[in-house]
Protein backbone atom coordinates (compact mmCIF):
# COMPACT_ATOMS: atom_id res chain seq x y z
CA UNK A 1 0.00 0.00 0.00
CA UNK A 2 2.75 2.25 1.21
CA UNK A 3 5.05 1.75 -2.26
CA UNK A 4 1.44 1.82 -4.17
CA UNK A 5 1.02 5.58 -2.43
CA UNK A 6 4.86 6.27 -3.28
CA UNK A 7 4.45 5.63 -6.76
CA UNK A 8 1.32 8.09 -7.19
CA UNK A 9 2.73 10.61 -5.34
CA UNK A 10 6.03 10.22 -7.54
CA UNK A 11 4.15 10.19 -10.52
CA UNK A 12 2.13 13.33 -9.59
CA UNK A 13 5.15 15.42 -8.57
CA UNK A 14 6.40 14.89 -12.06
CA UNK A 15 3.95 15.40 -13.55
CA UNK A 16 3.56 18.80 -11.85
CA UNK A 17 7.26 19.95 -12.40
CA UNK A 18 7.84 18.71 -15.80
CA UNK A 19 4.54 18.33 -17.88
CA UNK A 20 3.78 17.70 -21.41
CA UNK A 21 0.89 20.29 -22.89
CA UNK A 22 -0.95 21.30 -25.91
CA UNK A 23 -2.47 24.02 -27.32
CA UNK A 24 -3.37 25.90 -30.64
CA UNK A 25 -2.76 29.72 -32.00
CA UNK A 26 -3.38 31.83 -34.82
CA UNK A 27 -0.64 32.98 -36.92
CA UNK A 28 -0.48 35.74 -40.12
CA UNK A 29 0.99 35.16 -42.96
CA UNK A 30 4.31 36.65 -41.91
CA UNK A 31 3.70 35.86 -38.48
CA UNK A 32 5.84 34.14 -35.72
CA UNK A 33 4.50 33.26 -32.58
CA UNK A 34 7.45 31.84 -30.26
CA UNK A 35 6.95 30.17 -26.72
CA UNK A 36 9.60 30.13 -23.98
CA UNK A 37 9.96 26.45 -22.11
CA UNK A 38 11.92 26.51 -19.14
CA UNK A 39 13.62 22.94 -19.38
CA UNK A 40 17.02 21.07 -17.56
CA UNK A 41 20.48 20.09 -19.12
CA UNK A 42 20.45 16.90 -21.12
CA UNK A 43 17.17 16.52 -21.12
CA UNK A 44 14.81 15.09 -24.30
CA UNK A 45 12.28 17.50 -25.89
CA UNK A 46 9.49 16.77 -28.81
CA UNK A 47 7.24 18.58 -29.98
CA UNK A 48 4.12 17.85 -32.53
CA UNK A 49 2.19 19.85 -34.75
CA UNK A 50 -0.49 20.69 -37.28
CA UNK A 51 -1.60 22.57 -39.40
CA UNK A 52 -5.57 24.17 -40.49
CA UNK A 53 -5.81 26.75 -43.15
CA UNK A 54 -8.93 29.60 -42.77
CA UNK A 55 -11.21 28.95 -45.61
CA UNK A 56 -13.24 32.37 -46.59
CA UNK A 57 -15.72 30.29 -48.59
CA UNK A 58 -16.79 28.06 -45.64
CA UNK A 59 -15.31 30.08 -43.07
CA UNK A 60 -13.98 27.36 -41.09
CA UNK A 61 -10.52 25.89 -40.97
CA UNK A 62 -9.72 23.32 -43.11
CA UNK A 63 -6.82 21.11 -43.17
CA UNK A 64 -3.68 22.34 -44.97
CA UNK A 65 -2.80 22.01 -48.45
CA UNK A 66 0.54 19.77 -48.86
CA UNK A 67 2.84 22.89 -49.77
CA UNK A 68 2.24 24.80 -47.13
CA UNK A 69 5.20 23.89 -44.41
CA UNK A 70 6.48 25.32 -41.24
CA UNK A 71 9.82 26.59 -39.88
CA UNK A 72 10.44 25.62 -36.71
CA UNK A 73 13.77 27.45 -35.18
CA UNK A 74 14.82 26.72 -31.37
CA UNK A 75 17.52 28.53 -29.18
CA UNK A 76 18.98 27.99 -26.18
CA UNK A 77 19.29 29.86 -23.48
CA UNK A 78 22.64 31.78 -24.82
CA UNK A 79 20.46 32.82 -28.03
CA UNK A 80 22.47 29.74 -30.09
CA UNK A 81 20.63 28.15 -32.56
CA UNK A 82 20.67 24.45 -31.79
CA UNK A 83 17.60 23.95 -34.22
CA UNK A 84 16.25 25.45 -37.81
CA UNK A 85 14.57 23.49 -40.00
CA UNK A 86 11.57 23.83 -42.24
CA UNK A 87 8.69 20.60 -41.99
CA UNK A 88 5.91 20.41 -43.86
CA UNK A 89 2.41 21.14 -43.07
CA UNK A 90 2.12 18.73 -40.16
CA UNK A 91 5.72 17.67 -38.47
CA UNK A 92 7.59 16.59 -35.50
CA UNK A 93 10.81 17.92 -34.15
CA UNK A 94 13.18 16.81 -31.48
CA UNK A 95 15.62 18.13 -29.69
CA UNK A 96 17.88 17.61 -26.87
CA UNK A 97 18.67 20.47 -24.33
CA UNK A 98 22.69 20.93 -23.35
CA UNK A 99 22.02 23.69 -21.30
CA UNK A 100 19.81 24.74 -18.45
CA UNK A 101 17.63 27.14 -18.85
CA UNK A 102 14.77 28.99 -21.05
CA UNK A 103 14.51 27.88 -24.40
CA UNK A 104 13.09 29.81 -27.21
CA UNK A 105 10.58 27.58 -30.05
CA UNK A 106 9.55 29.72 -32.88
CA UNK A 107 7.00 29.11 -35.66
CA UNK A 108 6.74 30.71 -38.77
CA UNK A 109 4.66 29.55 -42.34
CA UNK A 110 6.71 29.45 -45.22
CA UNK A 111 3.30 31.56 -46.18
CA UNK A 112 5.17 33.88 -49.07
CA UNK A 113 5.30 30.68 -51.26
CA UNK A 114 1.52 30.29 -51.12
CA UNK A 115 -0.99 32.51 -52.81
CA UNK A 116 -3.68 30.71 -51.27
CA UNK A 117 -2.28 31.66 -47.86
CA UNK A 118 -1.98 35.47 -49.15
CA UNK A 119 -3.62 37.50 -46.63
CA UNK A 120 -5.34 34.42 -44.68
CA UNK A 121 -4.64 33.31 -41.40
CA UNK A 122 -3.25 29.30 -40.02
CA UNK A 123 -4.61 27.94 -36.68
CA UNK A 124 -1.54 25.85 -35.56
CA UNK A 125 -2.42 22.44 -32.97
CA UNK A 126 1.11 22.42 -30.97
CA UNK A 127 1.83 19.53 -28.42
CA UNK A 128 4.85 19.71 -26.50
CA UNK A 129 6.29 16.60 -24.64
CA UNK A 130 9.53 16.93 -22.00
CA UNK A 131 11.48 14.61 -20.63
CA UNK A 132 10.14 11.26 -19.13
CA UNK A 133 7.06 12.26 -21.59
CA UNK A 134 8.89 11.41 -24.62
CA UNK A 135 9.29 7.76 -23.86
CA UNK A 136 6.80 5.61 -26.09
CA UNK A 137 6.40 3.28 -23.06
CA UNK A 138 4.32 0.50 -25.06
CA UNK A 139 6.65 -0.10 -27.83
CA UNK A 140 9.63 0.19 -25.69
CA UNK A 141 7.97 -2.83 -23.76
CA UNK A 142 7.57 -4.60 -27.12
CA UNK A 143 10.94 -3.80 -28.48
CA UNK A 144 12.66 -5.18 -25.03
CA UNK A 145 9.86 -7.57 -24.05
CA UNK A 146 9.23 -6.35 -20.85
CA UNK A 147 6.66 -7.85 -17.92
CA UNK A 148 4.32 -4.97 -16.73
CA UNK A 149 6.37 -4.84 -13.73
CA UNK A 150 9.46 -4.04 -15.72
CA UNK A 151 7.87 -1.79 -17.11
CA UNK A 152 6.08 0.66 -14.18
CA UNK A 153 10.43 -0.15 -12.82
CA UNK A 154 11.47 0.93 -15.71
CA UNK A 155 8.72 4.44 -15.79
CA UNK A 156 9.49 5.24 -12.33
CA UNK A 157 13.36 5.11 -13.15
CA UNK A 158 12.68 7.67 -15.63
CA UNK A 159 10.73 9.61 -13.26
CA UNK A 160 13.86 9.71 -10.74
CA UNK A 161 16.21 10.77 -13.25
CA UNK A 162 14.29 13.30 -14.38
CA UNK A 163 13.27 14.40 -10.87
CA UNK A 164 16.89 14.73 -10.47
CA UNK A 165 17.79 16.97 -13.39
CA UNK A 166 14.70 19.21 -12.31
CA UNK A 167 16.34 19.48 -8.58
CA UNK A 168 19.60 20.09 -10.69
CA UNK A 169 18.03 23.32 -12.69
CA UNK A 170 16.47 24.64 -9.60
CA UNK A 171 19.72 24.60 -7.70
CA UNK A 172 21.62 26.20 -10.64
CA UNK A 173 18.51 29.05 -10.64
CA UNK A 174 18.78 29.84 -7.25
CA UNK A 175 22.83 29.81 -7.65
CA UNK A 176 22.34 32.50 -10.58
CA UNK A 177 19.49 34.11 -8.37
CA UNK A 178 21.97 34.18 -5.37
CA UNK A 179 24.93 35.47 -7.83
CA UNK A 180 22.39 38.12 -9.31
CA UNK A 181 21.19 39.31 -5.97
CA UNK A 182 24.85 39.28 -4.33
CA UNK A 183 25.97 41.74 -7.39
CA UNK A 184 22.79 44.40 -6.83
CA UNK A 185 23.68 44.67 -3.06
CA UNK A 186 27.24 45.29 -4.13
CA UNK A 187 26.06 47.73 -6.61
CA UNK A 188 23.83 49.41 -3.89
CA UNK A 189 26.84 49.03 -1.47
CA UNK A 190 29.09 50.96 -3.72
CA UNK A 191 26.70 53.47 -4.80
CA UNK A 192 25.99 54.71 -1.26
CA UNK A 193 29.28 55.06 -0.48
CA UNK A 194 29.81 57.10 -3.70
CA UNK A 195 27.01 59.15 -2.92
CA UNK A 196 28.59 59.80 1.13
CA UNK A 197 31.66 60.70 -0.23
CA UNK A 198 29.83 63.54 -3.08
CA UNK A 199 27.99 64.68 0.00
CA UNK A 200 31.29 65.06 2.30
CA UNK A 201 32.90 66.60 -0.78
CA UNK A 202 30.04 69.29 -1.57
CA UNK A 203 30.14 69.85 2.30
CA UNK A 204 33.54 70.94 2.16
CA UNK A 205 33.45 72.74 -0.84
CA UNK A 206 30.66 74.88 -0.11
CA UNK A 207 32.00 75.84 3.82
CA UNK A 208 35.52 76.90 1.92
CA UNK A 209 33.44 78.68 -0.37
CA UNK A 210 31.49 80.47 2.44
CA UNK A 211 34.60 80.85 4.65
CA UNK A 212 36.69 82.44 1.33
CA UNK A 213 33.24 84.81 0.88
CA UNK A 214 33.38 85.91 4.52
CA UNK A 215 36.61 86.70 4.83
CA UNK A 216 36.58 88.42 1.34
CA UNK A 217 33.65 90.97 2.74
CA UNK A 218 35.54 91.00 6.04
CA UNK A 219 33.07 89.66 7.92
CA UNK A 220 35.45 87.63 10.01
Amino acid sequence: MMLAVSAATLTLLLAWICPSYALYFHIGETEKKCFIEEIPDETMVIGKYRTQLWDKQTSSFLPSTPGLGMHVEIKDPDTKIILSRQYGSDGRFTFTSHTPGEHQICLHSNSTKMALFAGGKLRVHLDIQVGEHTNNYPEIAAKDKLTELQLRVRQLLDQVEQIQKEQNYQRYREERFRMTSESTNQRVLWWSIAQTLILIVTGIWQMKHLKSFFEAKKLV
